[in-house]
């Protein structure tokens, strides 16, 4: 019987990559009886210093072989190599960030003596592997991602199989390789890889999965949430359209690189991308022609080009959605500045100025090389605007006066809140979360850590 292939092409030209082995049904059977099979056997299960080292010598192998993955992530997934590069760093810092969180991670002792009936006992927790972790994964950061939904798994001990995205799968399957390397058993990590939805669905929603953590879109996370075991708890990353405030008081040449790299990192496609920009309108027009003059100015291409700042999106399809969205929005009166397409995947990065409320690009993430900057005279009505989606994840505001700053840092629906920088920024030890549609649990590596874990108590009687 042939075995059936994925196709993975460079996102810039769609030019073959390579072909890899598409996992089936019998293969998901065989990794899940394999991942449950060593979470049972609790006399094999690694020790603390065992998964620290395991974790510790996997950063060093990927350490060592950096410019290979920068290569693969530039092709496969389309970012440009300076990010790509560092995307690598962040993944090797992720890696060391997981296996030295394990020298605080730890129990607590429960007060006891508090009433009669519990005095001469002591009381404390340990912490306990959740079970096997299902990892769904996204096509947009290949490397790091797989290390956020891994890394924890294999820090606490639990038994991982991992779905990258059917468009990147090269980066995960060559990181799950270091970790074998590096001396953890086939069991502990186990790569799943196919195009097949049903097939994704068939593990996320297995009896034997404890934990599922999923990165990517609404629709499809909250899909998997509903239908997931009895018992089995989640983590999902989704996105948003994040907003950025601008106020008056700022100075206009200092704010528009950061809310720049913000808006076009990655052709736009994270999922705390600056999207929409309310700009006070005493400086409206200044904003805007800074803003338009340094996006005119971004080096499109392909990715592999040193040079270049902005590259393709994923697949031919989302170019077209995008710049459809563009044609709806100026349609209906919204001034572009910029846009077109540079190639069949790449598009060239775009401004709308004053999109309607209602338009696509106002009310749903774009996932492009698209911002869109919205006038505001008062302080809180923007808010208010900018609060009004479905999603919340990060914002952002630009104000030299602590005022405004603190008002819409406290009135932002938002996970967090970022005072003069853009709302892409992020490590990846900080908590990292979606409210509402954009997600559900904490991610960042420690937060991760805790939700792949589990207390148990001890109560001890000293009487006896």
């Amino acid at each position: 019987m042939l075995t059936r292939t994925l196709r993975v092409v460079q996102a810039f030209d769609r030019t073959l990559v390579a072909e890899v082995a598409a996992d089936d049904g019998d293969a998901l059977e065989k990794k899940l009886a394999l991942a449950v099979a060593a979470m049972r056997n609790r006399d094999g299960w690694l020790r603390p210093h065992q998964r620290s080292a395991v974790l510790q010598r996997t950063a060093s192998l990927l350490e060592a072989r950096q410019e290979p993955f920068v290569t693969r992530i530039a092709r496969e997934g389309g970012k440009p190599v300076s990010d790509a590069a560092a995307e690598v760093i962040r993944a090797i810092d992720g890696l060391r960030n997981a296996a030295e969180a394990l020298r605080t991670f730890a129990g607590r002792e429960i007060p006891m003596g508090l009433t009669p009936a519990s005095e001469r006992r002591w009381a404390f927790t340990t912490k306990e592997p959740i079970g096997v972790v299902a990892a769904i994964s996204a096509f947009n950061h290949p490397l790091n991602l797989i290390v956020h939904q891994v890394a924890p798994a294999i820090a606490v001990g639990c038994p991982v199989i991992v779905k990258p995205a059917a468009a990147t799968p090269l980066s995960c399957l060559e990181l799950v390789k270091l970790f074998q390397e590096a001396g953890l058993d086939e069991a502990w990590c186990q790569t799943f890889i196919t195009d097949d939805n049903a097939l994704a669905e068939r593990l996320a929603t297995d009896s034997r999965i404890a934990f599922l953590s999923f990165i990517g879109s609404a629709r499809v996370g909250w899909h998997l949430h509903s239908r997931l075991s009895p018992g089995t708890r989640c983590a999902l990353e989704h996105g948003g359209a994040a907003p950025v405030i601008v106020d008056r008081s700022v100075n206009l040449d200092t704010v528009i690189e950061p809310i720049v790299k913000g808006g076009y990192y990655h052709a736009g496609q994270v999922c705390v991308s600056t999207q929409r920009i309310f700009v006070h309108q005493d400086i409206l027009g200044g904003f805007v022609e800074r803003l338009t003059a340094r996006v005119g100015r971004l080096r499109v291409g392909d990715p592999l080009l040193r040079e270049t700042e902005v590259g393709p999106l994923i697949d031919p399809r989302e170019t077209s959605r995008v710049a459809s969205w563009l044609e709806e929005a100026t349609s209906r009166g919204a001034r572009l500045f910029g846009g077109g397409r540079y190639s069949e995947t790449t598009l060239m990065p775009a401004v709308l100025v004053e999109p309607p409320a209602d338009a696509k690009v106002s009310q749903l993430e774009i996932f492009g090389p698209v911002t869109c900057v919205y006038g505001f005279q008062d302080l809180d009505r923007a808010i208010d605007a900018a609060n009004a989606l479905p999603f919340a994840f990060q914002a952002s505001v630009f104000s030299t006066d602590i005022a405004p700053a603190l008002r819409a840092a406290e009135r932002f629906d938002a996970s967090c809140v970022l005072i003069n920088d853009h709302t892409a920024f992020r490590t990846d030890w900080m908590p990292f979360a979606g409210r509402r549609q954009s997600g559900y649990g904490v991610g960042g590596i420690p937060a991760s850590m805790e939700d792949m874990s589990q207390e148990k108590m001890v109560v001890l009687r000293h009487d006896m």
